[in-house]
């Protein structure tokens, strides 16, 4: 990453400014080099192991359990991203679905599973994974239709059907949200821990999409967990997802900082070297206006980001509407910049091979998962409104006097 100016910034220890520097040396000479684009899950867990035996992933960790810091420092997970975002969205994938797939079991975790699963995936051993979303059910949790029903003295079944799961078919575990009561929404919903060869558990399907990455959908049939890999209490999945989801949808939003930190860079690089009518592609006044209109919203989006973030690590029971409104802005924000970028490049800016095409590519996903833009807008009027106390208008006159 060419500028971590922004890293000096009130938010960030010289902890975090020195993690930021050494992730972005080694990011720059090692990711490519684990990187085969005929072969995207060989590439994922090469650069999952590449990760672990570098430190990296003690950041998706607790102390306890060989990580960085006491709980999931969440400016960590997002310069994280970031960084290795503006390198390449695979790095970012493989490094943020090691902390997606077990932040649940750092928050609700028995110290036995804690044991269990951490370790190795913080050394890149074993890949994680998070099992939330169903055919008919991704933003709306209370939809869940898989059912966990008692199989004899300490065991559930699992049976349903788990789609849009991203490093499925190479995960080693997945974390799996179901529906373990006769409860309606999002009551009597719990959350197991299930190892990728357990007996029930299948692939049903491998999913491609524009920006490759391994994505599946699992199929649960007669899956026989024991209930001692339940996270929290029966009845807590609600509680389990939201808790994970609070933390990793800011992660989200850096990523797609990263992206547009990237494709301005590249803009720039071509707006000094293009030459046009005579002169730099970068002297033209509509040219320097989109840059600058992606450095202003870079900017802005980037202080959205780690206030969020900054918020959480000050120990903010939940940052919802942080995080909602920093992933809303961010990705939306990244979408603009980078088609500012494929402009600027032209006819190049749409051939495959040239990088901003692939930030084309890359940046639509992170608009959807965990949670649309449309829904993150649900999220942050809902918390507005909660929040507003009704006043009439001799009320705000009254308030405008006496002020």
């Amino acid at each position: 990453m060419r500028n971590l100016a922004h890293f000096d910034w009130p938010f960030f220890t010289e902890f975090h400014r020195r993690f930021a520097s050494d992730l972005a040396r080694w990011a720059d000479r090692e990711v490519d080099l684990h990187i085969d684009r005929a072969d995207v899950d060989r590439s994922c867990r090469a650069l999952v192991r590449a990760l672990g035996d570098a430190g990296w992933l003690k950041a998706v960790v607790p102390a306890a359990f060989g990580g960085l810091s006491d709980g999931l420092d969440v400016r960590t997970l997002c310069s994280a991203r970031e960084i290795l975002a503006f390198n390449d969205s695979l790095a970012d994938f493989a490094f943020a679905m090691q902390g997606l797939g077990t932040g649940s079991i750092s928050l609700f975790g028995s110290d036995r599973l804690k044991s269990k699963y951490l370790p190795p995936v913080r050394d890149g051993r074993h890949v994680a994974a998070f099992a939330l979303s169903e055919p008919e059910a991704g933003s709306d949790v209370g939809a869940l239709a898989t059912t966990a029903t008692a199989d004899g003295p300490g065991f559930v079944r699992l049976d349903g059907l788990k789609t849009w799961i991203s490093n499925g078919g190479i995960a080693d575990h997945y974390v799996v949200f179901a529906r373990a009561g006769d409860s309606a929404g999002t009551k009597g919903l719990s959350a197991f821990v299930v190892d990728a060869d357990a007996r029930g558990l299948s692939i049903a399907s491998r999913i491609e999409v524009i920006a490759p990455h391994p994505l599946a959908s699992l199929r649960f049939d007669g899956c026989r967990v024991p209930t001692t890999n339940r996270l929290g209490a029966p009845g807590d999945g609600f509680k389990v997802a939201m808790a994970t989801l609070d933390i990793f949808r800011s992660t989200v939003a850096a990523a797609a900082l990263g992206l547009a930190r990237r494709a301005l860079d590249e803009a720039l690089n071509r707006a000094a070297t293009r030459r046009m009518f005579g002169a730099p592609l970068g002297d033209l006044q509509m040219t320097q206006a989109a840059l600058a209109d992606s450095a202003i919203e870079i900017d802005a989006a980037a202080l959205l980001v780690y206030r969020a973030a900054w918020t959480k690590d000050s120990g903010a029971a939940r940052i919802t509407r942080e995080a909602s409104v920093a992933k809303a802005f961010a990705t939306e924000m990244a979408q603009r910049a980078i088609d500012r970028a494929v402009q600027i490049f032209g006819g190049n800016g749409v051939r495959r091979g040239v990088k901003v095409e692939a930030l084309y590519r890359e940046i639509r996903a992170l608009r959807i998962y965990e949670g649309p833009t449309e829904v993150q807008r649900v999220v942050i009027a809902r918390d507005l409104l909660k929040s507003h106390e009704p006043h009439s208008a001799f009320d705000r006159t009254r308030q405008l006097e006496r002020a």
